[in-house]
């Protein structure tokens, strides 16, 4: 006779038992996270399927310029860069007054001007020296009185000279024949005058300096 089994469902479940539904949980947790992995996979080699590849293209070294070009553009360069604009050449206006205050001043002293103008062509060689003594002896005046005057080159006229380079060529002019550069030997031919000193008389206002000699009027 086989024994009859009773299953008493009023029982409680051991320790053993809880331990196991531990695992089965477990199991099933790693189950899904593992899907959910997958699923992310294949949605996005499902993209990727629907992207064009772009092709692969090799970019070729760049060939390098010619020589003759870099010259060339050396060049063009140096073209546009400008050279330095030369300093302007400064004019100093001079006023016409102490001009005509000199003239005036030699026609007062020696008719300076009555002697230019005169038509002397009419006149002997003995009357023309006459006036000259005259004009000389008043134009001495005039200069001495109003001027200071003084030679450039100490030396004797006719004696040899050397001039050194970088001599100022304002104050001698080089004549004859001029080659190479300095320093120049030569013969001084003139002295030359400088000015050290002016003393003009001081114009009053409102005087008309384009008045050389006035007009004589005798009553």
């Amino acid at each position: 006779m086989n024994p009859t089994y009773a299953i008493d469902l009023s029982l409680k479940p051991t320790t053993f038992d809880l331990w196991h539904v531990c695992l089965a949980g477990t199991v099933v947790l790693l189950s899904l996270i593992l899907i959910v992995l997958l699923l992310a996979m294949v949605v996005s080699l499902a993209r990727g399927k629907n992207k064009p590849a772009e092709p692969f293209i090799q970019q070729a070294a760049p060939t390098p310029e010619p020589v003759v070009k870099i010259v060339e553009k050396i060049v063009e360069v140096e073209k546009l860069v400008h050279a330095p604009a030369p300093e302007p050449v400064i004019l100093k206006e001079s006023t016409p007054d102490a001009a005509l205050q000199l003239l005036g001043l030699l026609q007062k002293e020696a008719r300076f001007i009555d002697f230019i103008k005169e038509d002397i062509a009419t006149y002997s060689d003995a009357d023309i020296g006459v006036a000259a003594r005259v004009v000389h002896e008043g134009c001495n005046k005039a200069l001495n009185e109003h001027f200071t005057l003084a030679p450039i080159r100490s030396e004797q006229e006719g004696g040899k000279i050397t001039l050194p380079q970088g001599f100022d060529a304002s104050s001698v002019r080089l004549t004859g024949n001029i080659v190479g550069s300095a320093p120049f030997t030569g013969k001084l031919i003139h002295k030359g005058w400088q000015v050290t000193n002016i003393r003009l008389p001081k114009l009053t206002q409102g005087h008309n300096a384009t008045i050389l000699a006035a007009a004589e009027v005798e009553l």
